[in-house]
């Protein structure tokens, strides 16, 4: 269980990274650097850190979180059910662009730059449909797996 949930954990969080590095990129609103943004989080936000690891700290997060989600789906049937889950899981992360975006002390978008908002949001809500997506997707693959080897 731990392991697939790593997977997903790491499928969704790479998803969420990409989205909004291509939205930073796209629209110049600093939505991935706040996604990656550990600067306010004492001893270790006073280091210098490049992207790579920065963004290894925004898997562990991720990693986490897929673990939960494998762990509670196991109990779900059917896809509506799957997809609360997830939302429940995810929308209240939506919101903590505000804080975030507060207390960070590099350049990041305001708390009251709704566009930048909207952004943050969308991709949260794309993550919050890859997690029931990706986990039936590996469901799928390890059941195949095992009748393969049977």
């Amino acid at each position: 269980m731990v392991a697939k949930g790593t997977v997903l954990g790491l499928l969704s969080g790479f998803l969420l990274g990409f989205i909004l590095k291509g939205m930073e990129k796209a629209s110049s609103l600093k939505v991935y650097t706040l996604l990656l943004n550990i600067d306010f989080i004492p001893v270790i936000g006073d280091i210098r850190w490049p992207e790579w690891i920065e963004f290894l700290f925004h898997l562990i997060i991720a990693v986490i979180i897929g673990i939960i989600y494998w762990y509670g789906a196991q109990k779900i049937n059917g896809w509506a059910k799957l997809l609360v889950f997830a939302f429940l899981l995810t929308f209240p992360v939506i919101f903590l662009y505000f804080p975030l975006s507060l207390i960070a002390i590099k350049e990041v978008p305001e708390p009251d730059n709704m566009t930048a908002f909207g952004l943050w949001s969308a991709a949260h809500f794309i993550y919050m449909f890859s997690l029931p997506v990706f986990y039936l997707l590996i469901q799928n693959i390890h059941r195949k797996k095992v009748r393969h080897s049977a």
